[in-house]
C-alpha cells in the first residue's frame, strides 16, 4: 500500500521521506496473534476466480509480487491463505521503504510463514531487476501516487507472465469529498517543504478545530485521519502527491496500458440499474456500454473512495467460468454459506451495505437450501444431487442454483474455488 516509485524530483524525495517517518499503515507484529487481516485485491479466492478463470490448477505453483508492500496488509494475508490451504508458490514483497520492511517481516514472523521473498526497491526498477515472471502482481494504492501511473503499469508489465493478472487499487474521488480541500488547506498552513513532524503537528492542531461545513467530517468512508495514528493522518491529508481516478480515467489507464478488466470490485457496485427502479430511467441505460454504466454508478452512489479491479492482459484473457458445470465447485469468499442462508429475509432478499449503501440482493427461495451446502469441497453436481434427494427436480435446481450464484458473485461472496 505504499508508494514504491523513483526518486527523481522533490516530491518523490517528500513521499521517501514520508513512509520512512510514518510506515503505512500503522501496524504491530503483536495484532497477529489476533486476527488477519483480509480484503480486496489479493484475497486468494478472488485471485482464483477473477483472474484466473477457476482454471488455474491449485497444484501449480502461484509465483506472486506485491508492488508497494508497505508494512504487509496484502503480503500477509495472502502468503498465510497460500500456507493455510498447502497452496505452493511464493510472495514477494516490493517497496523501497526501510521502515515498512521491518514491519512487514516481524509481522510474517509472528506468524511463522517462510514462503515470502523481500525486495527493498522501487517499482520502476522491475524491468532490469531480474525479477518475475510473475503469474500475479498487486499494485493496491500505489499508481495514484506515481509522477506517470502509465510507466508504473509499464514497469509492472514487464514482469508478468504472459497468462498472468493484477489486482489493483487506486482512489476514487467522489468517495473523498473533503479529503482534498484539507490537502489543499494543510498545503497553505504546513508547506510540503517543511519537516513532515513540523507539517504533522500542523495537521494535528487543525483537526481540533475543523468548522461543521467541511466536508471532511461528514465523510464516514474512511477514519485514517482519526483512527489511524499519525502514518493514517499524514498519509490521508499531507501526502504530497495524491490523484484520484474517476471510472473513464481508470478505464482509459488500463485500456492504453493494454489491461482488459475481469471484475470491478464489488460488479454490482459498478451497476446502476440497482440504483434507478423507475422503469423509464432504466431504459435510458440501454444504449450504454460497460464503462458508462459504471460510471453513472460511481456518480450515483457517491461514496467510492477507491476502485479495485482485476485485470488481464487484453490479449490472453482466461477461459470465462462456468458456474452450471457440474464439475464446478462453488465456494464462499469469507462468509460461510450457512451463515449467509441466515441472512436471508422472509422477502427472499439478503441485505447489504456498501459504505452506507444498502442494495438488497433478490435470492430465490432454494438459495436457503443451496447455500448451508457450499463447502468449497462438494461441485454443483454433489449440491444438486442431495436436494434431489430431498425431493428438488433438477430443473427447478438448475434455475435456482443459476440464480443464487449470479446474485451472489455479484456483491464478491461466492466464487469458484481452483480446480485441484
Amino acid at each position: 500500500m505504499l508508494y514504491c516509485g523513483g526518486m527523481n524530483d522533490a516530491t518523490d524525495l517528500r513521499l521517501a521521506g514520508q513512509y520512512e517517518a510514518y510506515p503505512y499503515p500503522k501496524r504491530e507484529a503483536r495484532e497477529e496473534a489476533k486476527r488477519l487481516i483480509v480484503g480486496s485485491p489479493s484475497h486468494l479466492r478472488e485471485v482464483d476466480y477473477w483472474v484466473f478463470g477457476a482454471a488455474r490448477s491449485a497444484r501449480l505453483p502461484l509465483n506472486a509480487l506485491i508492488a508497494g508492500g508497505g508494512t504487509g496488509d496484502g503480503t500477509i494475508m495472502l502468503a498465510q491463505q497460500m500456507t493455510s490451504l498447502g497452496r505452493p508458490g511464493r510472495v514477494t514483497w516490493l517497496d523501497r521503504s526501510a521502515a515498512a520492511l521491518v514491519i512487514a517481516r516481524s509481522r510474517a514472523e509472528a506468524r511463522g510463514l517462510a514462503n515470502i521473498v523481500w525486495e527493498q526497491r522501487s517499482l520502476l526498477e522491475l524491468p532490469a531487476s531480474g525479477l518475475g515472471p510473475f503469474d500475479y502482481i498487486d499494485c493496491c494504492g500505489v499508481l495514484h501516487h506515481l509522477p506517470d501511473p502509465a510507466a508504473g503499469l509499464r514497469a509492472l508489465l514487464s514482469v508478468l507472465a504472459p497468462s498472468g493478472g493484477m489486482g489493483l487499487m487506486v482512489y476514487a474521488p467522489h468517495g473523498r469529498t473533503g479529503v482534498y480541500m484539507m490537502q489543499d488547506a494543510l498545503r497553505r498552513l504546513a508547506p510540503p517543504e517543511e519537516p513532515p513532524q513540523q507539517r504533522l503537528d500542523v495537521a494535528r492542531r487543525v483537526m481540533k478545530h475543523v468548522p461543521e461545513t467541511q466536508w471532511l467530517r461528514h465523510n464516514r468512508n474512511f477514519d485514517d485521519h482519526i483512527n489511524g495514528g499519525d502514518a493514517g493522518l499524514y498519509d490521508l491529508l499531507l501526502n504530497p502527491r495524491d490523484r484520484a481516478f474517476t471510472v473513464p480515467a481508470f478505464s482509459a489507464l488500463l485500456r492504453d496500458a493494454g489491461l482488459r478488466v475481469s471484475c470491478w470490485v464489488e460488479p454490482i457496485r459498478y451497476d446502476p440499474a440497482p440504483l434507478l427502479p423507475d422503469p423509464k430511467l432504466r431504459a435510458r441505460l440501454d444504449g450504454m456500454d460497460s464503462t458508462e454504466r459504471a460510471a453513472l454508478a460511481e456518480a450515483l452512489a457517491g461514496n467510492m473512495a477507491a476502485h479495485i479491479v482485476y485485470c488481464v492482459r487484453d490479449n490472453a484473457p482466461p477461459p470465462r467460468p462456468d458456474p452450471s458445470a457440474e464439475t464446478a465447485v462453488p465456494v464462499c469468499r469469507e462468509i460461510g454459506g450457512e451463515t449467509l442462508a441466515g441472512r436471508i429475509r422472509p422477502d427472499g432478499t439478503m441485505p447489504v451495505n456498501f459504505d452506507g449503501l444498502r442494495i438488497p440482493i433478490a435470492l430465490p427461495p432454494l438459495a436457503s437450501a443451496i447455500l448451508p451446502l457450499i463447502d468449497g469441497r462438494r461441485s454443483v453436481g454433489q449440491i444438486g444431487a442431495i436436494l434431489a434427494g430431498r425431493g428438488t427436480k433438477p430443473e427447478a435446481f438448475a434455475k435456482a442454483w443459476r440464480q443464487t450464484f449470479g446474485a451472489l458473485e455479484r456483491i464478491n461472496r461466492l466464487l469458484l474455488a481452483a480446480p485441484v
